[in-house]
């Protein structure tokens, strides 16, 4: 199969011929000039926002609490102990599979976890923001062009934020502009399909940009059924593996935060409360109204003059396609409630968006455009901020960097000291003393501590905590860190939610669970009710709480994969009740 999308197509539309020196388009240099002017600006038009994106990451550099979610994963394939955040608890506790496996080999080569994913996320944003250059200046073929899309979010502090952030989003701009600069220059490329078909190990929800982007590639290449099956087997191959891997190796379909975070639920006035908080502070509507106004003049050169044939639809598709994607992402996003970080999940939706428009042709109209986004730019850059900076909002949506700049003291928060929340500090002392006591030891939080079970297997240390990523930086390997909101205990993840409590934090397993699950009999805490402690005992022992347990800590033998693989869907949809009573009635009969 060869492409019918090249710089040399027809479609492609031809200089215009110069205009009078009377008329007012002699402001603007004639063909000729043009292409000169164009040879020498296109290095600058892609690159110079790659450039922009790295200096202000850089600038603003942190590492946020989920990513030290990963570097406990990370840290313990890398001891031996498989792709885990405890060992002997098989839980997948990493949304971004792909970047848990890119940090693995980065430590695997002697790179410090935290380095790699602070400097690698910014290192991957600026390159996702080089492809997208270079995929808009293909777009327009030889053209002159100036930025457009790119000053959009070259002046949105949470671009800033989360270029670094240790989070999977830098390798989410590297990946969704690199698919779609591969759709536009070899759309009939199987390694072109093998890139865009990653979406959902790059992060689960970004599979719905790879169904877009492979759509659009059959549409430019119509292969044949052949050719049909070898690109979707080629797009598939990996995210099939490795579901394959995790319905066994796991016993779920998806990463535990998605059963956390009740992902296919819809929570649509939390959702457009958040794209709300995002919009809002930024004035998003002033660059959209640019965006448009440069967006309509060039619309028919897209297409080409003879409407949508063959050629028409060679260059309109890379066009469309990121634009449906991103809007399909916000919706989905918006579906589920949003995020308790401001913007963070909104970003790469915002990224598609924009792509067709990252550079746009240098005509009146465009170049007026650049210039009122521009303008915007700088006075969003510079003074528009959202009213709870450093705080939580009265929504639950966090200034995420903000916050962890506060609680450590440092404009730069990337080794959390947490020397400016006495919180976190008082439970991390209790951590500690309970390490270096030597004696097994049950952490309820901050509230206090019991005996932990002393035998064959048991963990040195058992410790729960809201906090995780912090709480696996405490807790030594061989211990079990783990979360009442169950982004990395099971239990927990498959509880009810309580509701009232922010998103993604709305689930809240009571001690009770804790100490049946993991306490000594009769050793209870005098807060938690022991009639609690041994309904919640017997409720773990009946159904599909005691399946889950099985396929998540019994031993990993050749029928327990299978039998993980078969009950996958059945146990992801599994749900109980938080109260122990309620759950003991319905689980044990």
């Amino acid at each position: 199969m060869t492409s019918t999308h090249s710089p040399a197509h027809p479609s492609y539309p031809k200089p215009r011929p110069p205009s009078s020196p009377s008329s007012a388009r002699s402001l603007l240099p004639g063909p000729g000039q043009r292409a000169v002017w164009a040879d020498r600006a296109r290095p600058a038009v892609w690159l110079g926002p790659a450039l922009v994106v790295a200096y202000a990451g850089f600038q603003r550099r942190w590492m946020s609490d989920d990513a030290y979610i990963y570097v406990r994963t990370v840290r313990q394939v890398l001891a031996g102990n498989g792709p885990v955040f405890n060992a002997g608890d098989r839980v997948e506790s990493s949304t971004g599979t792909l970047w848990q496996w890119l940090l693995v080999a980065a430590g695997a080569v002697g790179v410090d976890p935290v380095s790699a994913a602070v400097l690698g996320g910014l290192l991957l944003t600026a390159v996702g923001f080089a492809f997208a250059g270079l995929g808009a200046l293909r777009t327009y073929g030889g053209r002159a062009t100036v930025p457009l899309g790119s000053l959009v979010l070259l002046g949105l502090p949470p671009v800033w934020d989360f270029a670094t952030s240790g989070l999977e989003t830098g390798l989410a701009t590297c990946w969704i502009a690199g698919a779609w600069l591969a759709l536009i220059t070899r759309p009939a490329s199987l390694v072109t399909a093998a890139v865009i078909g990653l979406g959902p190990l790059v992060r689960p929800d970004l599979g719905l940009v790879s169904v877009v982007f492979l759509g659009a590639q059959w549409l430019l290449v119509r292969p044949s059924w052949r050719g049909a099956l070898g690109g979707a087997g080629a797009a598939g191959a990996l995210p099939a593996a490795y579901e394959v891997f995790r319905a066994g190796y796991y016993g779920h379909l998806v990463p535990l935060p998605a059963v956390t975070k009740e992902a296919s639920q819809s929570l649509w006035g939390r959702g457009l409360g958040y794209l709300g908080d995002f919009a809002h502070p930024y004035l998003l509507w002033v660059p959209a109204l640019f965006v448009a106004a440069a967006v309509l003049p060039v619309r028919g050169g897209l297409g080409g003059r003879g409407g949508l044939g063959d050629s028409g639809v060679a260059r309109l598709v890379p066009v469309l396609a990121p634009v449906v994607a991103g809007a399909l992402c916000w919706l989905y996003v918006i579906k589920v409630g949003g995020d308790f970080m401001h913007g963070r999940m909104l970003l790469p939706g915002l990224l598609l968006m924009l792509m067709p428009v990252f550079v746009v042709p240098v005509t009146r109209v465009g170049a007026l455009a650049a210039v009122g986004v521009g303008l915007w730019a700088v006075v969003c850059a510079g003074w528009l901020r959202i009213p709870y900076g450093g705080q939580i909002g009265p929504a639950g949506i966090a200034d995420e960097r903000g916050v962890y700049v506060r609680h450590n003291a440092d404009p730069h928060p990337v080794r959390h000291t947490f020397v400016g929340a006495p919180h976190h500090l008082e439970y991390a002392r209790k951590v500690w003393a309970a390490r270096y006591s030597g004696a097994p030891a049950l952490l309820f939080g901050k509230e206090g501590r019991v005996a932990a079970p002393v035998g064959a297997g048991a963990p040195s240390m058992t410790a729960s905590y809201v906090v995780l990523g912090l709480n696996g930086s405490l807790v030594p390997l061989d211990g079990a860190a783990l979360d009442p909101i169950g982004l990395a205990y099971p239990v927990a993840a498959h509880s009810e939610r309580v509701g009232g409590g922010r998103v993604g934090h709305d689930k809240r397993l009571p001690a009770a669970w804790l100490a049946a699950d993991r306490g000594v009999r009769g050793d209870v805490p005098d807060w938690v009710d022991p009639a609690q402690v041994a309904a919640a005992r017997r409720a773990l022992r009946c159904g599909g709480l005691a399946e889950l347990n099985s396929a998540t800590r019994g031993p990993l033998t050749p029928s327990r994969f299978l039998r993980n693989a078969a009950g996958a869907w059945e146990r992801t949809s599994f749900r109980f009740p938080n109260d122990p009573v309620r759950a003991e009635r319905e689980l044990c009969g």
